[in-house]
């Protein structure tokens, strides 16, 4: 799809420029939300008629809308507005959850998938302090909560695996020990991440269309 192409093309736009965190502007910022805007452009070329009959697109959409308004905050979190990017991120994680649903339950994943945030927290608890450590643990717990209810679709959960690597190295890096290569981890993973969760809103209509058709 040429505006899946768009959206790798403004990522390898990112990396080129490798913009530097010291200077943040509003042009670092359009940088950075660049691939992300192809993404609303590939869920809207659907038209808003998809986007009505499918709740699920519709969420995936504003759970876009959201993560580019975090990551223009995440521009600007060494002057204060990291928790403000936290909160769209939090926003973006629960519109994701919604998208996903309830069905299949597989509480065995579900299960593992609290094993892994609790271990993550664990990890990350000793080196919190103040409002942090309930703010990490409640977003934990929401993007632990969004990767089980990914389990219905293979890019969907591929993509929320993905979602959970960034953050947890955006976390590590920042509250607990220098990450190698960290910038070039956190974003490879979270513009794939992003990519194949828009592309499961499309996958889950030619499953319903399928499934009327037999």
């Amino acid at each position: 799809d040429q505006h899946l192409f768009k959206e790798n093309l403004s990522t390898c736009v990112y990396f080129v420029l490798w913009l530097p965190t010291s200077s943040p502007s509003w042009f670092s910022a359009l940088i950075k939300c660049l691939p992300i805007f192809c993404l609303w452009v590939f869920l809207l070329a659907h038209g808003i008629n998809f986007l009505v009959a499918h709740q699920s697109a519709s969420r995936i959409l504003a759970g876009l809308i959201f993560s580019a308004v975090g990551d223009a905050f995440l521009i600007w979190q060494e002057q204060g507005y990291f928790v403000h990017g936290l909160l769209m991120f939090a926003i973006t994680h629960i519109l994701y959850s919604s998208a996903f649903g309830m069905k299949p339950l597989d509480l065995k994943a579900g299960f593992v998938m609290t094993l892994v945030s609790s271990f993550c927290y664990t990890f990350l608890y000793y080196y919190l302090s103040g409002p942090f450590t309930y703010l990490v643990a409640v977003y934990i717990a929401l993007i632990g909560f969004m990767g089980w209810r990914a389990i219905a679709g293979l890019s969907a959960c591929i993509g929320a695996v993905l979602f959970m690597v960034s953050d947890l190295t955006i976390a590590v890096n920042k509250f607990c020990f220098p990450v190698p290569y960290s910038r070039a981890i956190i974003m490879a993973t979270y513009y794939a991440a992003q990519m194949l969760i828009a592309l499961s809103a499309v996958e889950s209509r030619d499953e319903e269309d399928f499934k009327r058709r037999n």
